[in-house]
């Protein structure tokens, strides 16, 4: 973080992260939302993140807010404060809100000590009464307090944060509207003892730009591309996805279900588009689990299906509420026999809508599924992105051509042949057969999942097993999927790879080391299968040694590069398991160490 020097000499940040906790009821989210949404009004960036217990409603929380000048999709180094509306378990997520001997701890001066755990980080503490402000105020808040101290802290103005909580409490009541407002304006004026201590430099942000989750990200792309059926059932942390899609699915004249379970809801995604229309499943790492043998049964009869895995911490039920990069195997590799299919990763809250667009339309120009690797830190983090350009590609089905955005699709028969002369799953040169949608004319066919012949009819013979396999796979490794497929940076003959939310830190920290005179060569593959070996051969031209950098156990994405990549370059791997986030001095720290050895 950079200071700059401001009036009278006072000290400006570029970038403040602050962390918010309290027990539940405490409002601590809300506030969170509030404050990112008044900043970003008022023309900065920012991210929110939220950490939660394991209970299914109530316990400990903590809104985890970072404003910045500049665009900021990873957590933060350290937290320049910690307000505790409460310390009602706070010390449980310690290790998630670091502090610093400079950063700030605000709390009641009733509220008790600060936990072990938190105060060991030898942060200053500074007390405002916060319960006795807000009793000060017929149904004042500690929360609402808490805005006003905070937005009077970093620089936000008062109508700004009067009129937020007029958006976010019109609902409730001008009662609740009023004494907001002025329980706003008492933590405003109680705001002194942090005068300076956490003041924004000026935003100087222009153009359009959005304030939105990874889940409504993916959902927004997951639309523009054409979908317009999807089936779910909720699991945590990807029902977001679904709760923002089936209103906006409904007014596109779509449809939604809520399936029994995640077989039933892949099972649906298959019947629609078999039945002509672009569809989709979300779930998280256990429901991938349980639709393996439906995803196999896509792929042998080559139906698209878009697969949004919103990874979380495993294995079994592991840790609902945080966030890993532990499902690439599984998305990959998952099914018995083989079963190629294309995976993609986006590299940020903003790639989510452009990468899940994209997934539609590869899914449906090569008739087979596609799952998109998410993650919670992504999924249900909020961040303030500029406006994405929508991509001239589009998902949706033209009837009876065999190119176009729909990928293959049949005309009737030439000639007036008879419908014996459909062959849907033909050899053709690119691997991609002819699919008419259910009802063309001399054009039926079956969707079948045992082994088949060119016209579909099952076969238990070698030539025709091995015709199809082949053609499957031919078909996902000769197709040009162009520059979306990484984003390459830098330079030098050393290479750091790393892929989904882990972008961003590691971005930020090769940007400290290129500032230093130690310049690396950075590649974030969207496309993680197939693997494109001459692509990476390119990227990868003059690389002595290579790092790959995940937040997983066992190192996946190393050992699947490992695998599949020829190279001179040495391969090393840095990973661990969540549920902590990487940060980018963490990074910073081990590329520095990496780069002397």
């Amino acid at each position: 973080m950079r200071a700059i020097a401001g009036r009278m000499g006072m000290t400006k940040r570029e970038s403040v992260a602050i962390a918010i906790a309290g027990s539940g009821g405490a409002g601590v989210m809300t506030l969170g939302t509030m404050l990112l949404e008044t900043a970003a009004r008022g023309g900065y960036y920012g991210l929110f993140t939220r950490l939660s217990g394991p209970q299914v409603r109530g316990g400990e929380a903590a809104a985890l807010v970072r404003l910045s000048t500049r665009p900021t999709d990873c957590a933060p180094d350290a937290f320049d404060a910690l307000v505790a509306i409460d310390w009602a378990n706070v010390d449980r997520f310690a290790s998630e809100i670091p502090l610093e001997p400079d950063s700030l701890i605000v709390a009641d001066p009733k509220g008790g000590e600060a936990p072990a755990a938190i105060a060991a980080s030898g942060a200053h503490t500074v007390t405002v009464e916060l319960a006795r402000i807000a009793k000060s105020v017929p149904g004042g808040r500690p929360n609402m307090v808490v805005l006003g101290l905070l937005g009077a802290a970093v620089g936000l103005g008062r109508d700004a944060l009067a009129a937020a909580a007029r958006d976010a409490l019109a609902d409730k009541g001008e009662a609740a509207v009023q004494s907001s407002v002025q329980a706003i304006e008492q933590g405003y004026d109680a705001a002194q003892p942090l005068q300076d201590r956490l003041a924004l430099a000026p935003a100087v942000r222009s153009g359009e730009h959005w304030l939105l989750s990874g889940n409504e990200a993916v959902g927004l792309g997951a639309l523009r591309g054409g979908v317009r059926f999807v089936a779910g059932y909720p699991i945590t942390p990807s029902t977001e996805v679904l709760e923002w899609v089936l209103p906006r699915i409904m007014q596109l004249g779509g449809a939604a279900v809520q399936a029994e379970d995640e077989l039933a809801a892949l099972g649906c995604v298959l019947g629609a588009s078999y039945g002509g229309t672009p569809a989709m499943t979300i779930t998280s790492g256990p429901g991938l689990s349980l639709m393996v043998e439906t995803l196999g049964l896509a792929v042998a009869a080559e139906i698209p299906a878009l697969v949004v895995d919103v990874q979380r911490g495993g294995p079994s039920t592991g840790i609902p509420t945080k966030s890993e990069q532990g499902d690439l195997n599984l998305a990959v590799y998952g099914a018995h026999g083989d079963a190629p299919r294309i995976v993609i990763a986006p590299t940020s809250i903003s790639d989510c809508i452009e990468s899940t667009q994209w997934a539609v339309t590869l899914a449906e120009r090569l008739q087979t599924p596609v799952i998109v690797l998410s993650d919670q830190f992504m999924g249900q983090a909020q961040c303030v992105i500029e406006a994405p350009e929508p991509l001239e590609t589009t998902g949706e089905r033209d009837s009876g051509q065999r190119g176009g955005p729909a990928g293959a699709k049949a005309a009737e028969p030439e000639g007036g042949a008879a419908p014996a002369a459909y062959k849907r799953y033909r050899l053709t040169e690119d691997g991609v057969s002819p699919m008419a949608v259910p009802g063309t004319p001399g054009a039926a066919w079956i969707a079948e999942g045992l082994t088949h012949a060119e016209s579909g009819t099952p076969s238990s013979s070698a030539p025709d097993h091995i015709a199809q396999m082949d053609k499957r796979l031919h078909k996902l490794g000769s197709y040009e999927y162009g520059s979306r497929w990484a984003d390459i940076e830098g330079e030098g003959d050393r290479v750091v790879i790393t892929w989904g939310s882990s972008t961003g830190p590691v971005r930020e920290a090769v940007a400290r080391l290129a500032a230093e005179g130690m310049p690396l060569r950075l590649i974030a593959p969207r496309l993680i299968a197939p693997i494109d070996a001459q692509r990476y051969a390119a990227a990868l031209n003059g690389a002595r040694r290579i790092l790959v950098i995940e937040q997983n156990h066992s190192g996946q994405l190393y050992r699947y590069l490992h695998a599949h990549l020829e190279t001179d370059a040495r391969l090393e791997a840095l990973h661990r398991p969540g549920p902590l986030p990487f940060r980018s001095r963490e990074i910073h720290s081990e590329l520095r160490q990496w780069m002397q050895s």
